[in-house]
């Protein structure tokens, strides 16, 4: 179910994005709304209804001790673009939680990260939801893949 017109954060991910440094603006925005997202400094590459492309920057600072990109790291990412998705998307008589996450580790995380975060339209439904995560490399290597576990419910009538 796609909606009509877009929702305050697609309208807001375009007005942003039309400027220069738009992307990096808008990530920075999201980051600010939560703000332990931005202790990986993500960078939302690409935003649309019922999907999100949020990449992560091998530096340092989100490395293990073996110099790969530590996995709570990617799961901050998949999770940024999982809340930027579900915001952009969700109809507007429903609202969403996370209830849980669920991973596997593929692959060495060897290189800077893109994380995925898709749904189909048809699952915007009252219930669990299960979206689609996963994280690549710069190689289109699946580093880590799984699930977050939504809860979707109707929005309290006012």
């Amino acid at each position: 179910m796609t909606p009509t017109k877009p929702n305050k954060v697609m309208s807001l991910y375009t007005k942003v994005t039309s400027y220069p440094f738009g992307k990096h603006i808008f990530s920075k925005m999201v980051s600010r709304m939560a703000p332990y997202f931005g202790t990986v400094h993500p960078y939302i590459n690409e935003l649309r209804v019922n999907r999100c492309e949020c990449l992560i920057k091998k530096r340092k600072k989100v490395q293990n001790h073996i110099g790969t990109v530590h996995v709570i790291a990617i799961c901050n990412g998949l999770e940024m673009a999982m809340g930027t998705m579900a915001e952009a998307s969700i109809p507007s008589h429903l609202r969403w939680i996370p209830k849980g996450m669920s991973v596997d580790y593929t692959a060495k995380a060897g290189s800077d990260i893109m994380c995925v975060a898709e749904v189909t339209p048809d699952q915007w439904q009252v219930g669990d939801m299960l979206v689609d995560v996963k994280a690549y490399d710069t190689n289109g290597v699946v580093v880590v893949q799984g699930h977050i576990k939504l809860w979707i419910s109707e929005k309290p009538k006012k």
